[in-house]
């Protein structure tokens, strides 16, 4: 399984960035995708989180830490195996390197995730 982050890039406060997460292989059913970030010198922190649409009783369910709840919106397009950040209103403090994750339980814990991508760049000024 391989993950290719892209759409980083440097902005200015309140504008708007798209990540993509595009998915090689077959990761597992019933399990979770996230985002997470990584600010400079500090550890990585989940950011938003979506649901496997085979999972009972919350397919497709999303999560987001309290910091971009009503600014990101995480999504799935399961055709184009590719998943996506979209990022609204972004402040300084949401600049960092930011990291897909695949075949996960759903926390916040970057332990809980089996499948990473290399990042992409996020800087927000």
């Amino acid at each position: 399984v391989q993950l290719v982050e892209s759409g980083g890039g440097s902005v200015q406060v309140g504008e708007s960035l798209t990540l993509s997460c595009t998915v090689s292989g077959t990761t597992g059913r019933n399990n979770f995708m996230a985002w997470f970030r990584q600010p400079p010198g500090k550890e990585r922190e989940g950011v938003a989180a979506i649901a496997d649409r085979a999972i009972v009783n919350r397919p497709g369910k999303k999560y987001y830490a309290d910091s971009v709840k009503g600014r990101f919106t995480i999504s799935q397009d399961y055709a184009k195996n590719t998943l996506y950040l979209q990022m609204n209103s972004l402040k300084p403090e949401d600049s960092g390197m930011y990291y897909c994750a695949a075949e996960g339980s759903g926390g916040w814990r970057a332990c809980e995730y089996k499948y990473w991508g290399q990042g992409t760049q996020v800087t927000v000024s």
